[in-house]
């Protein structure tokens, strides 16, 4: 069994891009990912910068996060996250405008297992299984996107 993975999955998403943008950000994913209860270490406001610091989970599912590069003209967001009981890696995000109303949005993970029960963990974001959880990714924001398009995320 692989150590590390890394795959990469486009979503067309109704909004444009500016707004796009920030619904993949800590605050906007309140909005529409169901039990994402960040706590939000640097700052503590939970407002959306670069070198921001957050955990989510528990148990072996606790996972530190750190917003390595954010960059609003670029539309771009690259995460790195750990989870010691499990594993590490980087999580891109990437809009690309399409259209005045459309943005594409390119996911992608790189991790690598830190245990043994890090390996299993690895299968749910390869192939097919990536591609499934960003869909759902697509699916949610879809179904909240009168809220996200209202909201003015941190």
């Amino acid at each position: 069994m692989s150590q590390y993975t890394s795959a990469s999955h486009r979503i067309r998403i109704s909004a444009p891009i500016a707004k796009c943008h920030r619904f993949f950000t800590p605050a906007g994913e309140e909005l529409w990912v169901d039990a994402w209860n960040p706590r939000y270490l640097r700052p503590h406001t939970g407002r959306t910068e670069q070198e921001m610091v957050f955990t989510t989970g528990s148990g072996e599912d606790f996972t530190i996060w750190n917003l390595v590069d954010f960059d609003t003209s670029r539309y771009y967001s690259r995460y790195s996250r750990v989870t010691p009981a499990l594993r590490a890696g980087t999580v891109e995000v990437r809009c690309e405008y399409v259209g005045e109303e459309t943005t594409d949005v390119e996911v992608s993970y790189k991790m690598t297992a830190l245990t043994d029960k890090g390996v299993d963990s690895l299968k749910s974001f390869e192939g097919a299984a990536f591609a499934d959880m960003i869909n759902g990714w697509k699916r949610s924001v879809d179904q909240h996107l009168d809220v996200l398009l209202a909201s003015d995320i941190r």
